[in-house]
């Protein structure tokens, strides 16, 4: 296996408010280009999405809308490394997605009345984490093998 370079790294600060999201997708514009296929940037989209409304919504349910969200994206060789950062109380992830996956295992997530979005993340990424980091909060860590798209006949 070839060794994995950052090709490209950007970061970017909003509110917790969910009209930021828009303002999120935008900048993840910056990471798409011609070699991804077009479910493997879907993709992204959706983790970022998700993984950013997951902390407006539940980690800052009880904090002003002012509270800053970090958002980070690198993307490597090989791989897209996003990381989102909330203030909220940490949560036990692992057991979350557990209890998830126990309680109806076959269910389409689309049908789950709760917990939607981390069964997105978990399905969608390829390696997922959840876990405080002293001082600058939480961090949601998602990491995505990139799929490329293949070259046209010449």
């Amino acid at each position: 296996m070839q060794s994995d370079f950052l090709i490209r790294q950007s970061s970017l600060q909003v509110t917790s408010d969910l009209k930021a999201l828009e303002t999120v997708l935008a900048w993840l514009e910056q990471f798409n280009h011609p070699d991804l296929t077009q479910e493997t940037w879907w993709q992204y989209q959706v983790m970022v999405a998700e993984g950013f409304t997951n902390a407006a919504r539940h980690a800052h349910q009880h904090l002003p809308t002012t509270t800053p969200i970090l958002l980070e994206v690198h993307l490597y060789t090989q791989a897209i490394e996003i990381r989102i950062w909330d203030q909220g109380l940490p949560f036990d992830l692992p057991g979350k997605l557990a209890d998830l996956l126990q309680q109806q295992p076959l269910l389409d997530p689309l049908e789950q009345e709760s917990g939607r979005g981390l069964l997105f993340l978990h399905r969608l990424s390829d390696e997922l984490s959840y876990s405080p980091v002293e001082p600058q909060g939480n961090c949601l860590l998602l990491r995505k093998y990139l799929v490329t798209a293949p070259a046209p006949y010449s």
